[in-house]
């Protein structure tokens, strides 16, 4: 593991009595994408703010390349960042555009050329130098303001949900492109969302924010396939929760039980026989059938079927009144009719256990 490029340690911050940012630790490394992720109002734009320095922590410190930046004005940062509202110059075209911050650094015309050149070639716009902002679409003008920021060769890129007001799937292909820029330019992101779909798509590490904490640090797979917290499973991905009694537990794996059904679960917490815990069922990992299968399941009704495109999905109310969501390949299930007795069913390895 590399030693951290950018180091932020016990951040605080609040406004009057409200505390935003609760003791905020963490680490990015050299051309490494990390993702903030978490819901408006966890902290994360106040954070990527006290990044840039234009915004004072009220305790904490951030360092960059082992060099305290806490209380650097931006200008003395080598950091940039680009906004949702991608903030272009109206007047400029996207040559001047890309240009500004070498022109006001005083390079000289020859040399910004040839860089505004290597950014257009990054960015996909070869041929787009003169065009004016509202001569392009939304996709090419965050383009622009990504290779504004970049141009400049800074150590660290702050991103701040950049692609919010792109539409579905503009948004989607311009995913892979911020991943592909970020990978050839070598810079690290730090990248802020509320978004799930982005943060596992473009991140190598994702940060999980609630209420001014970190709530898991970790790769996508990572936070995906094993969530810390009920926060964290609930929050990446679609899942169904149950609240589940542990009927035996072993360092092996778990013995659940709900709603008089015993089943193994993974050993993913330290529990006790009696306490309780949180079953993760993701709903593309669910099956149901008119017959158990396996020793891992429970009986319900099938209370509605959905056509999705290349998937079907299923409301299973269980006997007890929960209702459980199944989004299975659409050819999977064409046998279910709604009001039939079925039985869910899942692979034990598959479905982590949380604390309730």
């Amino acid at each position: 593991m590399s030693e951290a490029l950018l180091r932020v340690e016990g951040l605080k911050k609040a406004y009057g009595d409200e505390a935003v940012l609760r003791d905020l630790s963490f680490d990015v490394r050299s051309a490494e994408f990390v993702t903030l992720l978490g819901p408006s109002g966890c902290g994360k734009t106040t954070t990527l703010r006290i990044i840039a320095g234009l915004l004072e922590p009220d305790e904490g410190r951030v360092y960059l390349n082992g060099r305290d930046i806490t209380d650097a004005p931006p200008e003395k940062r080598n950091v940039n960042t680009v906004f949702q509202n991608y903030a272009l110059f109206p007047h400029m075209n996207v040559e001047k555009n890309i240009s500004y911050g070498l022109r006001m650094r005083g390079m000289r015309r020859p040399e910004w050329k040839v860089r505004v050149e290597e950014m257009l070639r990054m960015v996909q716009l070869e041929g787009c130098e003169k065009r004016m902002p509202d001569q392009l679409s939304g996709g090419q003008r965050q383009r622009v303001a990504i290779a504004r920021a970049v141009v400049l060769q800074p150590e660290i890129l702050l991103l701040d949900e950049p692609l919010g007001a792109l539409d579905l799937k503009l948004r989607r292909q311009m995913q892979i492109e911020l991943k592909d820029i970020q990978k050839r330019s070598g810079i690290a992101f730090v990248y802020i969302t509320h978004d799930q779909e982005e943060a596992l798509n473009m991140s190598d590490r994702i940060a999980v924010m609630r209420n001014g904490r970190f709530e898991q640090v970790g790769t996508p797979e990572e936070i995906y396939e094993h969530p810390a917290t009920r926060f964290a499973a609930e929050f990446i991905g679609q899942t169904n929760l149950l609240t589940c009694r542990v009927a035996q537990a072993g360092a092996d794996g778990l013995v659940l039980e709900y709603a008089g059904a015993r089943f193994p679960a993974r050993a993913d917490v330290a529990a006790q026989a009696g306490e309780q815990v949180c079953l993760s069922l993701r709903t593309e990992r669910l099956r149901f059938a008119p017959e158990r299968v396996g020793n891992c399941g429970l009986e319900g009704t099938l209370m509605e079927r959905r056509y999705a495109g290349g998937a079907m999905r299923a409301t299973i109310r269980l006997d007890d009144g929960h209702d459980i969501l199944a989004l299975c390949g659409s050819a999977d299930q064409a046998r279910g009719e709604v009001g039939q007795r079925v039985f869910l069913r899942w692979d034990p390895a598959e479905a982590p256990v949380v604390r309730a």
